[in-house]
């Protein structure tokens, strides 16, 4: 199954009020392994960034001034898509920015199936601090290249933490995943050193046990 892990920059908190979207990063996940394939863009927009959201990504309209627009890029970002699911941390802001991309430039808006990895994440660990450097170190995932945000790292970091959050990278067999769980539960136990040595009785018995196996091998030629 093909999966696409997706995370966006944007000039500020809301389309609503004419934020954009300056920076869109997609990492390709082929059953649950990532491909090495990613589709990444900065976008030149007639809008400046907010003071919080520059501090966050550190875009500025100077960096993006020849950087291609939204209607230059928009058919390959959305044959990059295709029509598989895609994995969003808070999918709600994420898509929301999208799809107002999508309708200033009258396209349709995305329909593909979305796994929101934040909810994911909540209902694993609630309570728990649930962003995504939060997740990385939970999962000893290196985050250190994440000084500011940044679309392709964030989505790289996210397709390592979403693996992670949905059992790991390799598909498994039900009954693989059962023995998982079972080896899981299973206890450690140390067991003592034996402190005596072998009566000449049991010396005996074992050696007339060994004569009995056939070609073994710790026997050579």
């Amino acid at each position: 199954m093909r999966e696409i892990v997706l995370d966006t920059e944007t000039t500020g908190l809301n389309f609503n009020s004419g934020d954009r979207v300056i920076e869109i990063g997609c990492v390709e996940v082929v059953n649950r392994v990532r491909t090495g394939k990613f589709y990444h863009t900065y976008l030149n927009v007639p809008k400046e960034s907010s003071p919080g959201a520059l501090q966050v990504h550190g875009l500025t309209t100077e960096f993006l001034s020849d950087k291609p627009k939204f209607v230059d890029i928009v058919d390959e970002f959305l044959e990059f898509l295709g029509p598989d699911p895609l994995v969003i941390h808070n999918a709600k802001f994420d898509m929301g920015f999208l799809n107002n991309e999508l309708e200033l430039h009258e396209k349709s808006i995305l329909d593909n199936p979305v796994v929101d990895s934040l909810i994911v994440a909540r209902k694993k660990f609630p309570g728990a601090q649930n962003n995504l450097d939060a997740l990385c170190k939970r999962f000893n995932i290196d985050s250190s290249k994440r000084v500011k945000h940044g679309a392709l790292l964030d989505a790289e970091l996210l397709a390592d933490v979403y693996l992670e959050l949905t059992g790991g990278s390799q598909i498994t067999f039900d009954l693989q995943n059962q023995e998982k769980q079972q080896a899981q539960n299973i206890q450690k136990v140390d067991f003592a050193s034996r402190d005596y040595e072998l009566s000449a009785e049991e010396k005996s018995a074992h050696d007339e046990m060994l004569k009995k196996i056939k070609d073994s091998l710790w026997e050579t030629n």
